[in-house]
């Protein structure tokens, strides 16, 4: 392919014959012509002679200290590792060893279904409270915002809906609790709220 004229190029393919330097271009320039005056300033200078024993000692001192901080450090962060994922599993451990019963009254009420409904309620009620007071003594507390002004940091509006006698922006509705933990919210309530 021949290489055309620059005056019979498209538009778009000619460059400004005057193209302003960016700042950041201007910044690398000045950068590298600083670099290049230090080298030469460097290369100019006498070098000294071998340094005293003294600054060789208290240098290599230094770098001694320097890696065994760094192995030191290094040394703590996989062990706060391993310690972390060892407190994770033994927190899930103590989670499930805390919700089995719950899942064995779930299971036997299921088995007793097919003779009585009754008795499938009562052993799902009390699954449910076993769970609740679990999660209770884990910290995990459930709120219900009905009557309550609408909060996104703790609620969830599913949708809007006009009643009578509400204020706007107010929780007319929790489809779904929310939990906090400590405080910090787990899941936000899912609400309808008045317009």
């Amino acid at each position: 392919m021949t290489d055309r004229n620059p005056s019979e190029r498209p538009e778009a393919e000619r460059e400004p014959a005057t193209r302003e330097e960016t700042e950041a271009e201007r910044d690398e320039r000045e950068a590298s012509e600083r670099v290049e005056r230090d080298l030469d300033e460097l290369q100019h200078q006498r070098r000294p002679q071998t340094p005293p024993p003294d600054l060789v000692r208290e240098r290599d001192e230094y770098l001694e200290l320097a890696q065994r901080t760094r192995a030191d450090f290094e040394n703590y962060r996989k062990r706060v590792a391993k310690e972390t994922t060892e407190a994770l599993a033994r927190g899930k451990a103590e989670l499930a060893r805390e919700l089995l019963p719950a899942l064995d009254n779930l299971e036997r009420a299921l088995e007793s279904s097919a003779a009585d409904a009754e008795a499938l309620a009562k052993g799902v009620s009390l699954v449910l409270d076993e769970l609740r007071e679990k999660l209770k003594g884990a910290g995990v507390e459930a709120f219900d915002p009905t009557g309550e002004r609408f909060d996104p940091s703790l609620h969830e509006a599913l949708s809007t809906q006009a009643k009578e006698g509400a204020e706007a922006g107010v929780v007319i509705e929790t489809v779904e609790k929310g939990y906090r933990l400590d405080g910090q919210v787990l899941r936000p309530a899912r609400v309808v709220v008045s317009v």
